[in-house]
């Protein structure tokens, strides 16, 4: 049975994008959060630190004058999920941008990983995601538009990295797979599904776990001859969730300093 083709609907001036994983001090949800604020949308912040999300959620509303708001989730929690977006629903305008960026790393060898590792890692970063995404792009396409992205990891891409091993890439692999299969599905309702797949970036993550030594060899390796901000991979998303950005789906933007050249 075909899909009908829906046409897509313009942008509504009120819009909110939904970044997950949002609270961390230094991260790069808090960093995509804060650039859709200071692009026009509303921002639902969503982690699984209530008030964390909160806090992070007023400081963008001072700092930039735009609507944000903070919600708890467990995103492996089906239940929790449904109840968040109920509540940004009830909240903020209509929901229009998804950026899944909650997830976790796991720096344990395939030989050693234990089922019990394995599972949480993929609840999190790939269950997760779907059931963020699905209740999402219900909305989205109940009103016939809508922008999705994925933020994988070049460990996907590589096969592994600084801290993100066998389940950890394994997970973010599936991101990228899952946002190609959206593309295709909720096309026809006017949702575009993208990936951004960040390399060496300069987060809380990394500066606790990288040495002086592998810094350096990190540097060696990039062409740009830096470590990446979030600000490199906020302006990627910020890009794909704007309404000119309708044409571009089922693709993956590698923003990783050259690290990785397919």
């Amino acid at each position: 049975m075909s899909v009908p083709a829906y046409p897509a609907t313009a942008f509504p001036d009120e819009r909110t994008a939904i970044v997950t994983g949002a609270a961390s001090e230094r991260g790069i949800g808090r960093g995509i959060a804060l650039r859709l604020a200071l692009e026009g949308w509303a921002v639902a912040v969503v982690d699984l630190d209530k008030e964390a999300s909160k806090a992070v959620a007023d400081d963008i509303s001072r700092s930039t004058g735009a609507v944000a708001a903070g919600f708890g989730a467990d995103i492996s929690n089906a239940d929790s999920v449904d109840a968040a977006l109920a509540d940004i629903q009830a909240t903020l305008p209509q929901v229009v941008g998804l950026v899944n960026n909650a997830g976790v790393s796991s720096p344990v060898p395939f030989l050693e990983v234990s089922r019990e590792e394995w599972n949480r890692v993929v609840d999190i970063n790939l269950t997760g995601t779907f059931h963020v995404t699905q209740g999402a792009a219900r909305i989205m396409a109940a009103n016939s538009v809508g922008r999705i992205v994925n933020i994988s990891s070049a460990s996907a891409q590589r096969g592994g990295g600084v801290y993100g091993r066998a389940a950890y890439s394994a997970s973010k692999a599936a991101l990228l797979g899952l946002a190609r299969t959206l593309a295709r599905e909720l096309g026809p309702h006017g949702i575009t599904a993208n990936s951004v797949s960040p390399g060496s970036i300069d987060t809380d993550i990394m500066g606790g776990r990288l040495s002086d030594e592998r810094k350096t060899q990190l540097l060696q390796e990039l062409p740009v001859g830096r470590v990446g901000t979030v600000d490199d991979v906020a302006a990627v998303v910020a890009f794909l969730l704007r309404e000119e950005a309708g044409y571009l789906t089922g693709v993956t933007y590698d923003v990783n300093g050259g690290s990785h050249i397919a």
